[in-house]
């Protein structure tokens, strides 16, 4: 079994794909593209200018054709994901240490964590009340009672 020219462009292209799923910025993807158009101009039995040059259109198509599409679709979703703390935001709470932000007292639970806490419009809350996390200033929970019907 001889391996020809065109297998190599097709192996190299499979490879520049694995290596796109562990770097997910579509270049690899790109170069990819070019390997398999070369590849398929290889099999066509053309000399290996013409492969170069279907190589690089290939690789410039997809790389200004096909990535601001991959980029603006396929990762639309990936910067609205909260992590850390600002996946706290809305997030229900118990007052375990009364609230009061004239004393600088005041702790809550949430998610099983104890944090800080100081309410939006300087109410007092007691212990055991259930509170919704309204946002992080630092390290410091503002607050809101879940008003009860």
């Amino acid at each position: 079994m001889d391996i020809e020219v065109w297998h190599i462009w097709i192996i190299v292209g499979v490879l520049l794909f694995i290596v796109e799923i562990f770097a997910p910025t579509f270049l690899a993807a790109c170069v990819a593209i070019g390997c398999f158009a070369a590849g398929l101009f290889s099999y066509i039995d053309f000399g290996i200018k013409i492969q170069l040059v279907a190589f690089s259109i290939g690789t410039l198509a997809s790389f200004f054709g096909v990535r601001p599409f991959m980029l603006k679709y396929a990762h639309r979703k990936s910067d609205k994901v909260k992590t850390n703390v600002d996946a706290l935001v809305g997030k229900i709470g118990k007052v375990t240490v009364a609230i009061d932000n004239s004393q600088n007292q005041g702790r809550v639970i949430v998610e099983g964590d104890d944090w800080k806490a100081e309410t939006e419009n300087n109410e007092i809350l007691n212990a055991g009340e259930k509170v919704e996390i309204l946002k992080i200033n630092s390290t410091i929970l503002i607050v809101k009672p879940i008003i009860k019907n």
